[in-house]
């Protein structure tokens, strides 16, 4: 697909993807992350028009990651473009100690985090990003080299639902020389980042490779979305799976059946665990190695065993009870004021009145101490001793799971906890447009 330069066909062109990702609320609000590089400007100016025209806005939102000297003069640039064109713009800093290693996959988790924060604090429910059909090739050969299945080699998808919002990429299949000739038509310059000229990163290594062997970056995407299709349907499959095989349980832990897990090809079933285990432990950022993956389902049984955060156990029935570890638990929380709490990736609780409290887990000493109160634990003490609790200096005062409030308690208490784990066990699928 070509983002036409005129102006009337570009935004046509641009109002047709945008139908397919839809739906869309009544004057709908977008972020988009916005750089000041070519791509980032013409997604921002297409957007703000899209939006305009349905009673809408858009919000800039640029990260200043404060790796170069000039990334400051830089936001501000793209805050002045911006402006000259009524587009509202924030700019993020990402602030605190860089790490030493692994800066672009810090800095790149930073973004991301820092561009959903500012979205959600707007009440903006879309955030945009600019990739196009050269970062998707791209992202299909960088992920090959690195021995990636199906999921990596389907790379991008253009929309992935998050908890607070929806990221979205209606430029997928437009190529850059597009976009750059979308601004060129408009009168706008952009910002060239030096670092998308360094041999030192993987992306510009591959970027040179696919120019000098000529390969075409629409053939490669088309490929990657064949192999979107092959992974759509193993989500589907899994989903299927996890509906006959799977219990979940609302305080943070389910039953697996293995009889039903080992009938089904082995690639839908390896899914399934990963996503079992993603689930339970509070949403690793990337799935378990698929090497530890095929051990793990073909010693499945044999023994209680901890695997990427979870507790994996033989329980009644000839079921598996996939629990959180507790050695991985988040640490304690002190709440010095009512409101909502995210506790271990997994729990959001409200908590209501005045006062302070900690929120942890409630441990192998909270669970003895309530045993000795003669207070009814129908989990099994690897589940129980994970469950969120409010303690006091007095000890356990809440364990909202046990419907337990400590009588005389005074001060913060739990207004409700629902289990609302990071990574779902089936979510939303690997969506083509």
């Amino acid at each position: 697909m070509l983002i036409p330069s005129d102006h009337k066909s570009g935004e046509a062109t641009f109002a047709a993807v945008m139908a397919r990702l839809g739906p869309w609320e009544t004057a709908p609000r977008l972020a988009v992350a916005v750089s000041g590089g070519a791509d980032s400007l013409a997604l921002t100016l297409l957007a703000d028009r899209w939006a305009k025209a349905r009673g809408g806005s858009v919000l800039g939102l640029t990260v200043d990651h404060g790796l170069r000297p000039e990334s400051a003069a830089e936001a501000r640039q793209v805050g002045d473009w911006l402006a000259a064109r009524g587009i509202a713009h924030q700019t993020l800093r990402w602030e605190g100690d860089k790490p030493a290693h692994g800066i672009q996959d810090a800095a790149r988790q930073a973004r991301y985090a820092l561009l959903r924060q500012a979205a959600a604090g707007q009440g903006i429910l879309h955030l945009l990003l600019a990739h196009h059909q050269d970062d998707q090739a791209e992202t299909l050969l960088q992920r090959l080299s690195r021995g990636s299945g199906v999921d990596g080699l389907a790379s991008m998808s253009p929309v992935v639902e998050l908890p607070e919002l929806r990221l979205l990429r209606p430029l997928l299949d437009v190529p850059r020389r597009a976009l750059e000739a979308f601004l060129v038509a408009e009168g706008q310059v952009w910002i060239d980042d030096p670092s998308n000229r360094s041999s030192v990163y993987q992306r510009v290594r591959v970027r040179d490779f696919l120019r000098q062997e000529g390969l075409e970056a629409e053939r490669l995407a088309v490929t990657a979305r064949s192999l979107g299709r092959a992974r759509q349907a193993l989500e589907q499959a899994a989903a299927d799976l996890s509906a006959r095989a799977v219990t979940l349980h609302p305080a943070g832990f389910l039953h697996l059946d293995p009889v039903a897990l080992h009938a089904a090809p082995e690639d839908v079933a390896l899914r399934l665990l990963a996503a079992c285990c993603r689930c339970i432990s509070g949403g690793a950022a990337y799935p378990p190695r698929l090497d530890k993956l095929e051990r793990l389902l073909a010693e499945l049984g044999d023994g209680r065993r901890s695997f990427g955060g979870c507790l994996i156990a033989p329980s009644r029935g000839g079921r598996l009870l996939v629990s959180r570890e507790p050695e991985r638990l988040a640490k304690p929380v002190d709440v010095a004021e009512a409101g909502e709490l995210r506790w271990d990736g997994r729990f959001r609780l409200t908590l209501s009145g005045q006062g302070s409290v900690r929120v942890a887990a409630l441990g192998a000493d909270g669970l003895q101490e309530l045993r000795h109160q003669g207070v009814e634990v129908p989990f099994a003490a690897a589940v129980a001793v994970t469950l969120p609790t409010l303690k006091d200096s007095a000890g356990v005062s809440e364990v909202p799971h046990l419907g337990y409030k400590r009588s005389g308690t005074k001060g913060l208490a739990c207004e409700s906890v629902i289990f609302a784990p990071q990574r779902p066990l089936a979510g939303f699928v690997h969506c083509l447009v």
